[in-house]
């Protein structure tokens, strides 16, 4: 046992950092327990180990009396002088009452315990060394999983990355070495556990904190940042300094931070967005690649709501697959953002059409609706229709051929009146 059990508390000193005083401590409160049985009941009964040579003895204090009635607290005058032999009756005598089969009771039953108390100090540690670390990146390496967590092997401790920590998009197999953010250190019924996450926004801004010096200097601020991780993450930076371009530090020469970043989140798309106090802005920046005109732009302070009106070929632009630009907006702004199709142009071209109908209409004594269809077709003026076919009419508008005949022939007429003149 002496030499099994060195071996324990050096194992455990070297590679989980746990002192050999807490591991004795452990231990002689679990063989305390167990001893019990064959020692009985004794006085002030105490475990010692020597945390040298690996000794385990055990110990009471019995009271020095005449006759013993009560053998678990009282020792035999004649027995105490044997001891010690100035004893009198009613000293204190400490006693050696280890048991001869003492290796066998700390081997056999006592190893559990002190298992399980050392594996208590193992997270005490855990909780002090990772308490102040929440918010940082650490690197470790996938060891198994746990349903849909992955544990993760930080050296001398593991941490686990619940479901909703994960990026629905990556795929981790054991072994992998991953980087992780440390959300929180939580001290919970089971023990302090150290919840990990690649999917946290925050992750992506210590990845450019990390990156980018003039961020981790403070001339560059990370004003917000809106991510749905494994997809797109948007990140509004501003700096003090107006000779320091924000968004050009995030990027780096020829891309090569933001690269690096988005190397490290699996090809997940970043855009870096110039901060501003003006909303109208804010939104423009935010909205990109789609174009925005200022007067598109209406902002509702006191509700913090902005609307914002997109040309058509803007439009899917500017909303985004799946809605998903718009839904970053608002985060990253922290207003509610509203797109809508830009109706302005739509309107101005219809009523183009209408007017040049409601004009040709007259020329040619025409219902404007069918005016209509030979504009938008484009037939649109009186010169157009005198050089056409009468089946040209009718396949647009679906009247008798005589019909058609008799516009064309009204169109020939005014034509040939007006280059008379």
């Amino acid at each position: 046992m002496t030499s099994e059990l060195l071996a324990v508390f050096e194992y455990y000193e070297k590679e989980k950092g746990i002192s050999r005083d807490k591991m004795i401590e452990a231990l002689s409160s679990a063989i305390l327990t167990a001893s019990r049985k064959s020692i009985g009941p004794a006085r002030e009964l105490r475990i010692d180990i020597d945390p040298v040579k690996g000794g385990i003895k055990a110990k009471a204090k019995l009271m020095v009396v005449e006759t013993v009635t009560a053998p678990y607290d009282e020792l035999a005058l004649t027995t105490a002088r044997k001891i010690k032999k100035d004893a009198e009756i009613g000293d204190e005598i400490e006693v050696d009452v280890t048991p001869k089969d003492m290796g066998r009771i700390a081997a056999q039953t006592a190893r559990q315990a002190m298992m399980q108390r050392i594996r208590q100090e193992e997270k005490l540690l855990i909780y002090e060394e990772f308490k102040d670390r929440a918010g940082e990146i650490v690197n470790g390496s996938v060891r198994r999983f746990e349903k849909s967590d992955v544990i993760v092997d930080l050296g001398k401790f593991e941490g686990i990355m619940p479901k909703k920590e994960r990026v629905a998009t990556e795929d981790y197999n054991i072994g992998d070495r991953i980087r992780v953010y440390v959300v929180a250190v939580e001290n919970g019924i089971r023990g302090p556990e150290i919840i990990l996450s690649r999917s946290h926004p925050n992750f992506v801004k210590r990845l450019f904190e990390s990156e980018v010096s003039e961020i981790a200097d403070r001339t560059v601020e990370i004003r917000a940042i809106a991510r749905e991780a494994g997809y797109r993450t948007k990140i509004a930076v501003w700096s003090a300094d107006p000779k320091v371009d924000p968004v050009g530090a995030c990027v780096g020469m020829r891309g090569a931070r933001v690269k690096n970043i988005v190397r490290e989140l699996n090809n997940e798309k970043v855009d870096i967005i110039k901060w501003s106090d003006n909303p109208k802005e804010f939104l423009k920046d935010a909205l990109k690649p789609a174009t925005i005109a200022d007067d598109k732009i209406v902002v509702d302070p006191v509700n913090k709501r902005i609307f914002a009106k997109v040309r058509e070929d803007e439009l899917s632009k500017a909303i985004g697959r799946h809605g998903q630009n718009v839904r970053l907006t608002n985060r990253l702004m922290g207003w509610d953002v509203q797109v809508e199709r830009d109706e302005s142009a739509h309107e101005k071209f219809v009523g183009r059409i209408h007017n040049a109908a409601s004009e040709l209409a007259a020329q040619l004594g025409l219902e404007v609706e069918l005016a209509e269809a030979l504009v938008t077709t484009g037939m649109n003026s009186i010169e157009v229709i005198a050089t056409l076919e009468a089946s040209d009419i009718v396949d647009v508008l679906g009247i008798p051929v005589e019909e058609a005949a008799a516009i064309v022939a009204k169109a020939q007429m005014q034509a040939s009146a007006a280059s008379a003149k």
